[in-house]
């Protein structure tokens, strides 16, 4: 963040941030978006694959893959606010994998439609999905204690501050 975008800040003031250089702060930040992602498309493929017998969850599901793309484009702009929703959306997700993925299963047997996508298939991705979302949240809190939003301002030296407060000097 530069002083141009925050104009209550005086002149030659530089912001940084000393947690986002750490190591372990930018492999925390890169785990969470790539368990975003990766969840996204694990919904997205199970979605697809059962889309003629979803019974009416197809909005539900195409919105956790946009929630979560947008989770993890925000993610990836360093905004700790997603991490708690991120937590929160995934412990939702884990819920409905666990209670979905065993109805994948009992599908496969003879007098039940097939859905584009092998049931069987679909079942196991759909259990994938819970320790994922495990894995998610763990790292989602994790970001949140490493404090990505600290700021520290520190003063140009290049840049001599005004005494006088933008009027020139007066002679006595």
């Amino acid at each position: 963040m530069s002083a141009a975008e925050a104009p209550d800040r005086p002149a030659g003031t530089i912001i940084t941030h000393p947690n986002r250089d750490k190591p372990v702060v930018q492999a925390t930040r890169a785990t969470v978006i790539v368990l975003l992602l990766v969840s996204a498309a694990l919904v997205l493929i199970v979605t697809i694959g059962g889309w003629k017998l979803l019974q009416g969850l197809t909005p539900v599901s195409i919105l956790y893959v946009i929630v979560y793309a947008t989770l993890a484009f925000y993610a990836g702009r360093w905004n700790r606010g997603v991490l708690p929703v991120a937590s929160a959306l995934a412990v939702l997700l884990a819920i409905f994998a666990l209670v979905a993925g065993p109805g994948w299963f009992d599908r496969n047997k003879a007098g039940f439609e097939q859905p584009s996508i092998d049931s069987g298939v679909l079942g196991l991705l759909t259990l994938l999905i819970v320790p994922v979302q495990i894995l998610l949240v763990a790292f989602a809190m994790r970001g949140f204690q490493q404090g990505w939003n600290v700021e520290l301002e520190r003063r140009d030296p290049a840049v001599q501050p005004d005494l006088y407060g933008g009027a020139p000097p007066q002679p006595a």
